[in-house]
């Protein structure tokens, strides 16, 4: 018996169509990929995939009551972060 595989919901889902599914741009969606910022994702091959319980994941990782709910989880925006760098002392210039 041969599987039928065509009546099944996507499960990955590459960068257009991800990009498409949390509504933001392809090159926001491949910004937050490059900085780490973003979704987790799957190689294959030369290809990009998403897993659709990863976007939502991540939407929901930035999902508030009201603006100002601090115990929600921030998604950043699309941009290098910076490292925390531990702080020197002052007396230590060479």
């Amino acid at each position: 018996m041969s599987a039928n595989y065509s009546d099944l919901p996507p499960r990955y889902l590459r960068t257009p169509d991800a990009s498409r599914f949390v509504g933001l741009s392809i090159r926001t969606l491949e910004k937050h990929r490059i900085y780490g910022t973003g979704p987790r994702y799957s190689k294959l091959g030369g290809r990009v995939v998403y897993r659709v319980d990863e976007l939502q994941a991540w939407v929901e990782s930035g999902a508030r009551a009201h603006t100002s709910d601090t115990t929600a989880g921030t998604v950043s925006a699309a941009a290098r972060q910076s490292p925390l760098i531990p702080p020197t002392s002052r007396g230590s210039r060479r």
